[in-house]
């Protein structure tokens, strides 16, 4: 398979991705749109590594996948915590972050 699909496939996730960070409203919502995003540049990463015969993409794809477990991890946390004293996981609520 040519490994332009690859990169257009990748294309097309992280534009995904970025518009569902700009639409949606939920907190979990975006923070998946989010994961489909790094997930797509770890595609975009694993594809030009491929290409170009090394291993430096799939370790920066590897360490992104670190990274985004983190990520979720703490933002979980958030969205629970907020949820708890707010009884909502809207973004709009949390922007007010006073308790």
């Amino acid at each position: 398979m040519n490994p332009v699909y690859y990169l257009y496939l990748a294309a097309l996730l992280f534009t995904i991705g970025g518009a569902g960070v700009l639409i949606r409203r939920n907190a979990i919502v975006v923070f998946m749109c989010i994961e489909l995003m790094l997930n797509a540049c770890n595609l975009a990463f694993v594809t030009f590594s491929r290409m170009h015969g090394n291993l430096d993409g799939q370790i920066i794809a590897f360490f992104t996948m670190v990274v985004a477990a983190a990520e979720v991890v703490v933002g979980l946390a958030i969205i629970v915590s907020i949820f708890r004293t707010r009884h909502t996981a809207s973004v709009d609520d949390a922007s007010l972050m006073k308790l």
